[in-house]
């Protein structure tokens, strides 16, 4: 579905005097998303699968992107807070190569992005994996899937899950969601239900998400994220 070359493309449409979003290099004549060389890098990545050690209960199979780490790491966080929201394309693109491996031959689907609290969205100025979504279901589309994409649940206020540890993130995600109105047993219409995320760290967010849309009759497939942290090994 993807290659270099349409990766580019969407970077390069991008024009930015502030430097590569996946490494920061900055001189006069880079004017674009990303430098050759981080494209190179975004693109040689593989969807694979990742779970985290231990994994929440509830939380369904998972695939990654790549690590959370270099190129990947850095354009994520230039989108959701730099305010570089034009990377939401190409990112988007990446993240329909992760929905493709994490379903596979079972179709239509429905992607369900994990939606923002009210506060992060308003900084954001707008839901940042809703954008993501919708990007990744074009790609897919221009690729001859039927998909389509719903925000069934709303997040409800709690911490930063920055500053808390594994049971912290665990506590707070117990209770980070509820299902909109209407959407109480109304189910997925027959499509294949997979979440989305754009960082997996514990799996508590993208296991909590789960539990609230089978509550509605939409028991996840499968979840797709871009970036799987690694568990710090000890030296």
């Amino acid at each position: 579905m993807r290659d270099v070359g349409g990766l580019w493309a969407d970077l390069t449409d991008l024009v930015f005097p502030t430097g590569c979003a996946g490494c920061g290099r900055r001189d006069a004549s880079l004017r674009q998303g990303c430098c050759p060389d981080c494209v190179r890098q975004l693109a040689a990545l593989r969807p694979v699968p990742a779970r985290p050690v231990p994994a929440p209960p509830d939380l369904p199979p998972c695939h990654a992107l790549g690590p959370y780490a270099g190129p990947l790491r850095e354009a994520l966080l230039a989108y959701k807070e730099r305010g570089r929201h034009g990377l939401a394309r190409p990112l988007g693109g990446l993240l329909a190569d992760v929905v493709a491996a994490s379903v596979g031959t079972a179709r239509p689907v429905l992607l369900v992005p994990v939606p923002d609290r009210a506060a992060a969205a308003r900084e954001r100025y707008g839901d940042h994996l809703s954008r993501l979504a919708r990007h990744a279901a074009v790609r897919l589309r221009r690729a001859g899937w039927d998909v389509s994409t719903a925000v069934p649940v709303r997040a409800l206020p709690r911490p930063d899950s920055v500053a808390l540890d594994r049971a912290g993130r665990a506590e707070a995600a117990a209770s980070a969601f509820r299902l909109r109105a209407g959407w109480a047993g109304r189910g997925a219409g027959g499509r294949t239900v997979v979440v989305l995320d754009d960082i997996l760290t514990t799996g508590a967010t993208l296991a909590a998400l789960s539990r609230t849309l089978r509550a509605a009759g939409m028991t996840p497939y499968g979840a797709a994220v871009l970036g799987a942290t690694q568990k710090r090994r000890p030296r």
